[in-house]
């Protein structure tokens, strides 16, 4: 199968300055904002029932819509970024995230709500599209820092996030989180269409709906089951029956994505070694990250009868996880120097190691509020190297061409292991339970036995970052055509 070959701009096109440090902190702070949405809501959750007159089991689907659209997302917005601009793509998600969160902020039911959670998840394609723009404008010396960066602020809005909701949720009418997210986001676009140039590089093909319609009722399938089987019962047979669906559609769809002459997702691009050795240590490391999400603010939060819990407020329990997200924008340019000098598969599994320590830390010290600050503190800074190490082994190993459709993709790997995470975690601590004043709630052994599977997931993601090849730098594949004699069918300027 022949690809477009790699285009560039035409010299001379009329473009604004590059601006490096601009064009960073632009869309830097636009992965950070669409990120917040993983935790906006988590202050809100006990109460949503209330709040919008339903039952718990409905209002779960304000987190589990946000997951779904995100998955099925990721993967086209990425593919027609390639196609289309990926600075066009961009501004697209953040417009679409300023409905939605309108949605949400005037929504006194569940249906609205439901709606503008939806349309929160189509977002989820800004990260993975800034890595590609990214990619596209700076100098090599810059690249490897500023992907660190965008990368990881995917891990740090979600820490930012939750202390900074809680606040406003304590102080405020919970529609304010919404009004807020909305501000943001609109200001985000606003700075991207300023701020940000349109490179004009494009893959050119047309677009795979088969291939797109395919991969989300697959994906559609798999998180659902993964997200919502503890709640129907896996005794049941409905979540069993549904990952087998899901597996005979990706079959079918992997068959079609292999013949088709444009497909969504290039199958022989993702299959060699160090792309596909890459998003197989992103799953684990997407679980790995999200099982301390998870436990840390439930540990901060349960009463202190229990003897092990803290009984502090989510404020707290969000202050507690602020630090996490800091060290990880932290290690950006460490990461980077890391990769610069001995390579990112270096920086991946010392990543992987840190994190595994950072586990094994809170298994052995949880008597205190600062020892599980320094756990989460040693578990970001892991996580922080590895995911800046990531988008530079995809871009090592893919055309530029189809960048944003890679680092989309590896973005989806992240999501599927951080919803493995929230589904492992929710069966562990369901199912290991003690009873306080007439009260059940979750043992001691079942937060110990979480945080050991994201110790053992580090550790698995050590190994499997061990083969990738040498230094992690494949060189990319040979162009059919030199890269600045671009056909003009595949060149555009500024005109998103």
């Amino acid at each position: 199968m022949t690809h477009a070959p790699d285009e560039a701009p035409v010299p001379g096109d009329a473009r604004p300055p590059v601006r490096p440090n601009v064009i960073v902190a632009v869309l830097a702070l636009s992965g950070i904002i669409v990120s917040l949405m993983q935790t906006l809501v988590i202050p809100i959750v006990p109460v949503l029932p209330d709040l919008l007159g339903a039952t718990p089991g409905d209002t779960a689907w304000a987190i589990t819509a946000t997951l779904l659209t995100a998955a099925v997302a990721t993967p086209t917005v990425g593919r027609l970024g390639d196609m289309h601009g990926k600075r066009r793509m961009l501004l697209f998600s953040l417009a679409v995230l300023v409905v939605g969160s309108v949605f949400c902020a005037l929504a006194t039911s569940l249906v609205p709500m439901v709606i503008g959670r939806a349309l929160q998840g189509l977002a989820a394609g800004v990260i993975p599209l800034g890595i590609s723009i990214m990619r596209d404008e700076l100098p090599p010396e810059r690249l490897g820092g500023a992907t660190a960066l965008m990368s990881a602020s995917l891990g740090v809005g979600g820490a930012l996030g939750l202390p900074a909701a809680a606040l406003i949720a304590q102080k405020a009418d919970w529609h304010v989180l919404f009004w807020v997210a909305a501000a943001l986001a609109a200001v985000a676009a606003v700075l991207v269409r300023a701020l940000v140039p349109d490179s004009g590089v494009r893959s050119g093909g047309g677009f795979d709906l088969p291939g797109s319609v395919g991969l989300a009722v697959a994906l559609l399938l798999l998180l659902l089951a993964i997200s919502k089987g503890s709640d129907w019962g896996w005794d049941g047979g409905v979540p069993g029956t549904m990952l087998v669906v899901a597996a005979a559609v990706l079959l079918v769809w992997g068959w079609w994505e292999l013949r088709t002459p444009h497909p969504l997702v290039d199958l022989r691009t993702s299959a060699r070694r160090q792309v596909l050795l890459t998003n197989t240590a992103s799953v684990v490391f997407g679980f790995s990250m999200f099982a301390m999400s998870l436990v840390i603010p439930q540990l901060v939060q349960t009463p202190e009868a229990t003897g092990y819990g803290f009984g502090r407020t989510i404020l707290v329990a969000g202050l507690v996880m602020a630090p996490n997200g800091l060290v990880m924008m932290a290690m950006s340019p460490i990461s980077a120097r890391i990769s610069r000098t001995m390579g990112p598969k270096t920086t991946m599994m010392v990543g992987a190691l840190l994190v595994a320590l950072g586990y094994g830390l809170s298994m052995v010290f949880m008597s205190g509020i600062w020892q599980l600050m320094i756990a989460s503190t040693v578990i970001g800074a892991g996580v922080g190297l590895a995911y800046g190490a990531m988008p530079a082994l995809i871009m090592a190993a893919v055309p530029r061409s189809e960048t944003a459709a890679a680092n989309s993709l590896n973005t989806l790997m992240r999501s599927i292991g951080t919803s493995v995470a929230s589904a492992v975690a929710g069966v562990v601590i369901a199912n290991m339970t003690m009873s306080l004043g007439g009260e059940v709630l979750p043992a001691r052994e079942a937060f110990t036995l979480v945080l050991g599977l994201g110790a053992l997931a580090a550790l698995t993601a050590f190994a499997v970052a061990f083969f990738l090849p040498g230094r992690g730098a494949a060189p990319e594949p040979e162009r059919s055509e030199p890269e600045h004699a671009p056909s003009p069918s595949t060149v555009s300027g500024r005109g998103d």
